[in-house]
Formats: structure tokens, C-alpha cells, sequence
């Protein structure tokens, strides 16, 4: 498989993941209060929720998973930005994660976001070259 066509594969096979399964998902594929807010995070789907050891393991629609410290430091919040705890994140839920490495070498989620991938938000991050300006 060429480069490009294996560029091309990897993206579509995101789209329709990320497309798709918000509708799965009852309550989430109609939320027309969410709005994106361009920053340094990435999209995740929560595989498991940690309470008493305060990690997440989340899972990109790729299916790589992170392991993600929170700690009293984080902001979590839920689709309008009001705050959360962290015992409100559930499996499955999908977020945007802002992330720092510590010096041990692990993740620590310094915001949590939980909200749907959105069509306007699935351009702007994976889709913006398909027109050619690779």
C-alpha cells in the first residue's frame, strides 16, 4: 500500500469511528450545546476509570490506549464547562485531554473535557488535508 493510500485508509477508518459512534451513544448525538475549543488536546474515549489510584486508561479511535494520572490540580468539566469530579467520568464517555508529562515519565491530565467529537471538530483535526496540501 502506498504511502498516501495508507494515509488516506488510516484517516477514514478515524471518520467513521469517530462519526459513527457518538450515535451509539444515547444523549450525545444530538448535543447541539457543544462547542469546540481549539487547544493542545486530544480526543480520547475512556476504556476505564481508576477512583482510588486517580488514573484513567484512555483509548484513542485508533484503539492505543494511555494511561493518564488526575490529580487535585486537574480541571474537569463537562460539556457546557461546568466543573466535574472525577468520580462523574464514566467508561465510554468521550473527552479531550490536555496532558504533561512529569519527570517520573507519566501522563498527568491537567484538563479534562467531556464531550462528543462533533463533524466541525473531526475536520479541523483529521481531515483538513484531504484536499492534497499534504
Amino acid at each position: 500500500m502506498s504511502r498516501r493510500a495508507n494515509i488516506l485508509w488510516r484517516r477514514a477508518t478515524v471518520a467513521s469511528v469517530l462519526v459513527l459512534w457518538p450515535a451509539a451513544i444515547p444523549g450525545r448525538a444530538q448535543n447541539t450545546q457543544y462547542t469546540a475549543h481549539p487547544s493542545n488536546d486530544e480526543f480520547f474515549i475512556i476504556s476505564s476509570v481508576d477512583l482510588p489510584k486517580k488514573e484513567l486508561v484512555l483509548k484513542f479511535p485508533t484503539e492505543v490506549t494511555e494511561l493518564v494520572a488526575v490529580n487535585e490540580k486537574t480541571t474537569i468539566q463537562n460539556e457546557q464547562g461546568r466543573p466535574l469530579a472525577f468520580g462523574d467520568l464514566r467508561a465510554g464517555d468521550t473527552v479531550y485531554v490536555t496532558t504533561v508529562r512529569t519527570s517520573q515519565g507519566t501522563l498527568l491530565a491537567t484538563r479534562i473535557r467531556r464531550g462528543p467529537m462533533t463533524l466541525s471538530e473531526l475536520r479541523r483535526r483529521y481531515l483538513k488535508t484531504l484536499s492534497g496540501n499534504e
